[in-house]
């Protein structure tokens, strides 16, 4: 089987969107099936997917309660073709539970759209309360995590460092201002396949404009191991702003994360509480 293509933009943001928001299951004897569920409202989605397929597929919508209200309407894309299981699976999308273990496909494949796919299934765009525009991806894979990092870092210049966070180990990757604006432009291109109202939300994004008075943060400026030694040894944050050019604030808060609270405090008494 050779007509589904990961360099086709259709396919890939596709594939993308199996392997955040779907399920391959395997059973016994050959069998298994490709499933995804979503809310109702994301119904064409779905439906773009039964184009698309090169299988027969079905879609069937129920309603059940659950934890977060008592009438939940979901739309159900299934396929069972076995073909096309193992193919998705040599394209890299595992059975049973993937969060961790999912990556970029190794062969050729359309970047954009598959990083929208993604976005559209683990991600998120728009604006804030605040009305700032933010592209945003939440994932447990190391790899899409670089991915989505590079793939930003080619398009707006600026390199994002993430960690897992604390609560669950999970990557929160986030762009904001000018860089989600690039992104939302690049990403959600006209005619381009998204969810419907993924695609309103990154014309909104895109359509910021950064108001005259609000201030541009310059490029951060690394600490290097010589401005570390400098800092330890000077005998007061003023002190050590003035012999590196950095701001008072900033050398309080190197020494607080190189040396603990603690000691920060004890060396930098009018600045850290």
């Amino acid at each position: 089987m050779n007509d589904f293509d990961l360099a086709r933009a259709d396919h890939a943001y596709m594939f993308a969107f199996l392997q955040a928001d779907g399920h391959l299951s395997q059973g016994t004897r050959n069998r298994g099936r490709i499933s995804v569920e979503l809310s109702a409202r994301d119904a064409p989605i779905l439906e773009a997917f039964q184009r698309i397929c090169p299988h027969h597929s079905s879609i069937r919508f129920r309603t059940r309660s659950t934890n977060f209200a008592s009438e939940h309407s979901s739309v159900i894309w299934r396929v069972h073709a076995r073909e096309f299981r193992e193919q998705l699976q040599a394209l890299g999308l595992p059975a049973g539970r993937k969060s961790r273990f999912v990556a970029p496909p190794a062969g050729p494949f359309s970047a954009r759209d598959y990083l929208r796919g993604l976005i559209d299934a683990d991600g998120s765009v728009g604006r804030t309360g605040q009305h700032l525009p933010f592209v945003s991806l939440t994932t447990d894979s190391d790899p899409l995590m670089q991915f989505f990092c590079h793939y930003a870092e080619c398009l707006t210049g600026t390199r994002r460092t993430v960690n897992r966070n604390a609560r669950d180990g999970i990557y929160n990757i986030l762009f904001t201002r000018e860089e989600a604006v690039a992104l939302a432009r690049e990403l959600y291109y006209p005619g381009c396949l998204a969810l419907p109202r993924k695609l309103a939300a990154a014309a909104t994004a895109a359509s910021w404009v950064r108001p005259p008075d609000m201030r541009k943060a310059g490029p951060r400026r690394s600490w290097t191991g010589e401005e570390d030694r400098i800092l330890l040894g000077a005998v007061d944050p003023a002190d050590a702003a003035e012999r590196l050019g950095r701001s008072v604030k900033s050398c309080a808060i190197r020494k607080w994360r190189l040396v603990g609270p603690r000691k920060a405090h004890r060396r930098f008494p009018d600045t850290c509480s």
